[in-house]
């Protein structure tokens, strides 16, 4: 697998879905904007059962995708760091394709050390028990 960031590109941060977050993402979003975790729950989150995950904008999947890119690109969460290390892209082909459909990244740049990348995989499994079988890697239905 290759893969290198495009930089500027956003389109894996504007595809259809949920972007869910950690109790540390939480914890480092709300220090870098400088309000409390409480707040920040207040303000941006969907639910109080994880999975947590941001509330949906109008037209918009994340708030704090902008025109321009991600306005907390330094402290993102789990998930936008982990893009394309997802355990669905990692084993599932059809899976991956699609999101080259998206992503100019796949398929580009060097070749991916598949440990590094099943690593990260393994920590987002982890990170969102209530999202993946314990099959290797699938979303819930």
């Amino acid at each position: 697998m290759r893969f290198q960031c495009q930089s500027g590109c956003i389109r894996c941060c504007d595809q259809k879905g949920f972007v869910y977050v950690t109790r540390e993402d939480i914890s480092r979003l709300a220090e870098h904007l400088k309000i409390s975790r409480a707040e920040f729950r207040r303000r941006y989150l969907c639910g109080t059962v994880p999975p947590l995950r941001f509330r949906k904008q109008r037209h918009k999947q994340c708030p704090f995708l902008t025109a321009t890119g991600c306005s907390v690109h330094a402290v993102k969460p789990l998930q936008c760091s982990s893009f394309p290390f997802w355990p669905e892209l990692l084993a599932n082909p059809a899976e991956r394709r699609a999101a080259a459909d998206y992503c100019p990244g796949l398929n580009h740049g060097p070749l991916v050390n598949i440990d590094l990348a099943n690593e990260i995989a393994a920590q987002v499994s982890l990170a969102f028990p209530e999202l993946y079988h314990s099959d290797g890697g699938s979303k819930k239905e």
